[in-house]
């Protein structure tokens, strides 16, 4: 996973893999274990390292073709331009199942194509031009179109007529699509008719399909692939969730772990989900008595809903463990010993431990969802997230994604769920708070990461409505083997323990480090250093920072670099500001690695230099990478001196005219005191 997201950040990588409808998932003890098999764990892994997956070798060679000629600046909508109708209805019907939208012809686009098309044309997208078009209406419309920046991504649909000659087409029209060849396809239809037409086109830089269906599945790969490099680009907001109560939930753990279980009770499974912010109903759990049962239905109040406990029965509704809206204490006695009656007599070997009592949610309009994870035994942690209630693994309505999640990846996942459709209302059910149902996203990623005894998780049903979420259910097994959570992560969570707080000339310092959240921060930071510095940083002269070099800057992977920033709080007070930088970049084998510092112009030669890096050094160290190196300016004795004390020795660099490169070898001093610097 590694490889596969650095790699992808430089250049497109398309992806085929054959047993996508194998016999190889098998069943789990839970709804996610059995719906999260290897096939989507796949799919998720290569969305979120911002590759593209293709189903045959044929679509292989199209998305690379398509991906390589088709860079053109679009909003991923598509116009179609035709001579013959079916052809265009063809394309259309393609576009919607791949969900594609054409773009709607505003009202200055629609006056220019009435000037230069009959009245018979179509006036909508896919513009049909009528089968007797000449040359001339061909070349009007796409001078249309194209003037026109908002008419996105062109797909230019010919159908070979008697008229006129389709090379006499391409060669009128090659001159108009050459300029904007990057968001261009043509689909000429026919065989060695068109040929010479198809030639031509290709020689303007234009990519060429055998059929519409294909020119659309190739435009639908394009905006697939930018979506997922998109998705690594953006800045997501902070959750509500408050900092994790960690020690409570792993005393929760150990404690069954202890007694010999690995699966909690639901009370305890509960506990554990407070423990990260998580919302549950009021649930107590009691033994096996109906005065217990009672007792608790009491103490939360009527209706109660009563559920059997038993760490060998997974899913309760199955063997009628549960009973709801019971409105009184008969009920609830009625309901304890038929329940028991029933269990013993469909499950006998089954150990009963109990009930729970839970208070009965009143919010009709909820939708029940469902957030899980499991270890795929190749990526590791899974999260899943769908559709819940009993019905969960019939209806099949799920998106998989690998943790560590932010919210925006955990938005992503919820909006390619069918159920995304009526958490945004519909009729008299207002949207549900999707902030919210991201959060326990966010909340289950965090717990694998913290947690890494969690072998699989289920929460479900997961009420979500205008008002936020409530947990009514939830199961959790646990594992004496630490490497089924945290440490088989495919991509390495934010390393949260290497922060630390230094005192630095009598206020505190924090250095941590960085992540996607810290964006706006970081733009803030660079706007606030001098030109000069930014080019004895970077080797250029640069006014700003783009946002996509930004976004590479605080989105980073952990398992290859590292990035700690150290961030200072105002003297007059406010939010903390970022003061400095450290950033250290390995190379694939752990060997060498790539050293690079910035302070804010105006806390220079006050000792942050030193600070930043001694900790990317002590950090290097029990990477166990074994050579740090900087390339500077000559210019920069600033660096040079730093670099000097603490141990780096000067070589020549790639341009010896300009620059030098900084050398300090790690494996001789592994286990050398750390320095502290004023």
């Amino acid at each position: 996973m590694s490889a596969a997201r650095a790699a992808a950040r430089n250049k497109p990588v398309v992806v085929v893999k054959a047993g996508r409808a194998g016999n190889g998932i098998h069943a789990a003890a839970s709804h996610t274990g059995a719906l999260a098999g290897s096939d989507v764990v796949f799919d998720a892994a290569i969305r979120r390292a911002g590759m593209l997956r293709v189903d045959t070798l044929q679509e292989l060679f199209t998305a690379a073709e398509t991906l390589a000629r088709f860079r053109g600046g679009h909003d991923g909508t598509l116009t179609i331009v035709t001579n013959g109708g079916g052809a265009g209805v063809m394309a259309a019907d393609a576009a919607s199942l791949a969900g594609i939208p054409l773009r709607e012809l505003g009202p200055e686009l629609l006056s220019r194509l009435d000037a230069g098309l009959p009245a018979t044309w179509s006036h909508a997208n896919p513009i049909d031009i009528i089968g007797d078009a000449p040359v001339q209406r061909y070349t009007d419309t796409l001078r249309a179109l194209l003037a026109d920046r908002d008419t996105g991504a062109v797909l230019f649909l010919h159908a070979p007529t008697a008229i006129v000659r389709s090379d006499d087409i391409a060669r009128a029209c090659a001159p108009i699509v050459r300029p904007d060849a990057d968001r261009v396809m043509a689909c000429w239809l026919g065989d060695a008719a068109v040929t010479d037409a198809r030639r031509i086109f290709e020689e303007a830089g234009v990519a060429d399909y055998a059929t519409p269906e294909e020119a659309v599945h190739a435009f639908a790969s394009v905006v697939t692939y930018r979506r997922n490099q998109a998705l690594l680009t953006e800045a997501p907001t902070a959750s509500e969730n408050g900092p994790p109560a960690v020690d409570a939930a792993r005393t929760v753990i150990a404690r069954a772990l202890d007694a010999g279980r690995e699966m909690l009770d639901e009370s305890e499974a509960k506990a554990v989900l407070v423990a990260y912010g998580i919302p549950v109903v009021k649930t107590l759990a009691v033994d096996a008595s109906a005065d217990a049962a009672e007792d608790a239905a009491r103490t939360l109040g009527y209706p109660v809903a009563l559920k059997i406990r038993s760490r060998d029965i997974s899913h309760k509704s199955d063997v009628g463990g549960v009973a709801l809206d019971l409105c009184d204490g008969a009920a609830v006695r009625d309901a304890t010993d038929s329940m028991l009656s029933r269990i013993r007599g469909s499950r006998p070997q089954a150990r009963i431990d109990g009930f729970t009592v839970q208070a009965m949610g009143k919010r009709p309009l909820a939708q029940e969802l469902i957030v899980g994870a499991s270890i795929d035994p190749l990526f590791g942690p899974v999260i899943l997230f769908g559709q819940g209630g009993t019905a969960v693994e019939v209806l099949a309505d799920r998106a998989v994604a690998l943790p560590p999640l932010n919210r925006v990846l955990a938005h992503e996942a919820i909006g390619r769920t069918r159920v995304a459709k009526l958490l945004a209302g519909y009729r008299d059910h207002p949207p549900a708070k999707l902030d919210a149902i991201a959060d326990v996203l966010v909340a289950v990623s965090q717990m694998l990461a913290d947690l890494p005894q969690i072998a699989e998780l289920d929460i479900n049903p997961l009420w979500a409505d205008a008002d936020g979420v409530l947990a009514l259910d939830a199961r959790l097994r646990v594992s004496r083997t630490p490497c089924a959570g945290a440490q088989r992560f495919a991509i390495a969570p934010y390393p949260a323990e290497l922060a630390e707080t230094v005192a630095w000339r009598g206020r505190e310092l924090l250095l941590r480090p960085i992540r996607p959240e810290d964006e706006a921060r970081h733009r803030a930071f660079f706007e606030q250093v001098e030109p000069r510095d930014l080019r004895l940083r970077f080797f250029s002269s640069r006014r700003e920072l783009p946002r996509s070099e930004l976004a590479r800057l605080v989105q980073i992977d952990y398992a290859r670099e590292m990035a700690f920033i150290a961030l200072l709080a105002p003297a007059r007070g406010g939010a903390p500001e970022t003061v400095g930088v450290v950033r250290v970049v390995c190379d694939p084998d752990n060997v060498e690695a790539e050293l690079a510092i910035l302070v804010r112009s105006d806390l220079k030669h006050q000792g942050l230099g030193h600070l930043l890096l001694d900790k990317a050094i002590r950090h290097l160290r029990g990477h166990g990478t074994q050579r740090v190196v900087a390339d500077v300016l000559h210019e920069n004795a600033a660096m040079r001196e730093l670099a000097r004390s603490h141990g780096f020795t000067a070589e020549p660099g790639q341009d010896s005219t300009a620059s030098m490169r900084l050398v300090r070898e790690l494996a001789a001093d592994r286990g050398a005191p750390i320095t502290v610097h004023p």
